[in-house]
């Protein structure tokens, strides 16, 4: 969480506001701030985003293994030690143009800017069947390597055929008595080489063409419903846990009426950030793109502070 320094920060104007401070929100502040211009970074949540839950990064370039705690670490003392000042709280609006900004927060604060840099990262999709909800922290889980040790020598399931999916099963087979690794079709979409370690493990079991159909037990999840794509047979697997890992969604609504989102919900934005309103850019997974991975939300941090910098040189 952010640092308590025992006093709250509320700066009435800066030159740029970013929301999200992920890889690509702090990118951006650092970028922002070495040249030259000040940045405050919005967040609700924790900085870091989702990589601070991941336990080994070993395709960053540069860096062979570093835990997405200590990523996110590193990366928020250096936007802070260059300037870049975090105000924990939620944005619900943005208004304005010809850069001057009004943005509003959930506890009615109001900050005014002159570009804008949108990083709202994606949320992780939910499966979308009876009991999900209900059964959140009581067996179902999105984050395996936040909750997998609550599982520890007991059977479990991850639904899903990423790299997502197939990084959660290779935690938790390591933990686990015995992983169920579900997914809809009969290849996965994740990285060959994950799933080629998975196939060699003793306690791990491909369930292919399939899908959840199912959450069944009274104060936690004791078992779940799988339902054969091809065949329509149902079978039900004793489990203590669920994870589910197919893929994220945008958290763009409160930005439909500034920019164009696409139909997911994605931000309408090419590699140079820029969204369909002049002074507001886009930066990582909230935006339209083919690869969403930490490099990539580097690299659109950078993109998007320049182009924000650029647009304010040129007022």
């Amino acid at each position: 969480m952010f640092p308590d320094n025992g006093r709250k920060v509320h700066l009435m104007t800066t030159d740029i506001i970013i929301i999200g401070a992920g890889t690509a929100g702090l990118t951006a502040g650092i970028y922002a701030s070495r040249a030259g211009k000040s940045a405050v970074v919005f967040e609700s949540a924790s900085y870091g985003g989702q990589i601070v839950n991941t336990p080994d990064i070993e395709n960053y370039p540069g860096i062979a293994h570093i835990s997405g705690y200590e990523f996110s670490e590193k990366l928020y003392k250096q936007a802070s030690d260059l300037g870049v000042k975090l105000e924990h709280g939620t944005v619900v609006s943005i208004t304005g143009e010809n850069g001057s900004f009004k943005v509003t927060t959930a506890d009615h604060k109001e900050f005014t800017c002159r570009a804008v840099i949108l990083a709202t990262g994606a949320k992780n999709r939910h499966l979308g069947i009876a009991r999900e909800d209900e059964l959140v922290g009581r067996g179902v889980s999105y984050c395996a390597t936040c909750d997998g040790m609550f599982f520890r020598k007991k059977d479990v399931a991850v639904n899903g055929g990423g790299n997502t999916a197939l990084g959660d099963a290779l935690y938790l087979a390591g933990i686990c008595n015995k992983v169920y690794l579900i997914h809809r079709r009969d290849q996965f979409r994740g990285a060959e080489r994950d799933a080629e370690k998975l196939e060699q493990l003793a306690n791990v079991e491909f369930v292919l063409n399939s899908t959840v159909t199912g959450l069944n037990g009274d104060a936690k999840l004791e078992s779940i419903d799988v339902t054969n794509k091809n065949t329509g047979d149902v079978k039900t697997i004793p489990v203590s846990g669920l994870f589910v890992a197919i893929g994220q969604e945008p958290d763009n609504n409160a930005f439909s009426d500034l920019v164009n989102l696409d139909a997911r919900g994605y931000i309408s934005a090419g590699e140079s950030c820029h969204t369909s309103h002049a002074g507001v850019f886009a930066a990582g997974d909230c935006r339209t793109k083919s690869l969403r991975q930490l490099t990539t939300a580097a690299a659109d941090g950078a993109i998007a502070a320049t182009a924000a910098c650029e647009y304010i040189d040129r007022l």
